[in-house]
């Protein structure tokens, strides 16, 4: 089964690993830092996701697209952006709803979708 995991992830690409780092009030907004973890693929000049932020209660409450490129190869970095006019305590659950661009290599929009995987270190979940 171990094999047959890592023979799948194989097909589809290194890891690009997207961990919801930090919450934090920044004025009416939540200030967000979103750890990029590239350190087993190549350079993407580009790099655009479409987030939804929900509440406590599961409602949709704020959508944001975040260019978070360029992203290095084998480089983890952090990068910033804002919710705004939400409390960071509202957030309940942070939503990766889509790759909107996707550029560098032989990569493409569907591909860094596949690859990408999510964490939180904060009280928010983050979804694919």
């Amino acid at each position: 089964m171990a094999q047959d995991k890592a023979a799948a992830q194989d097909s589809k690409g290194p890891i690009l690993k997207l961990e919801l780092n930090r919450l934090e009030p920044a004025g009416e907004s939540c200030r967000t830092y979103l750890l990029v973890d590239n350190s087993r693929g190549q350079a993407l000049k580009s790099l655009k996701v479409d987030l939804f932020a929900f509440d406590n209660d599961g409602i949709a409450q704020k959508r944001l697209a975040v260019e978070l490129g360029p992203v290095q190869d084998r480089k983890t970095m952090v990068r910033l952006f804002d919710f705004p006019a939400i409390a960071c305590p509202k957030i309940g659950r942070v939503l990766l709803n889509d790759v909107l661009s996707c550029e560098g290599g032989d990569a493409s929009r569907e591909t860094c979708l596949e690859r990408i995987e999510t964490e939180s270190k904060t009280a928010a979940t983050f979804t694919r």
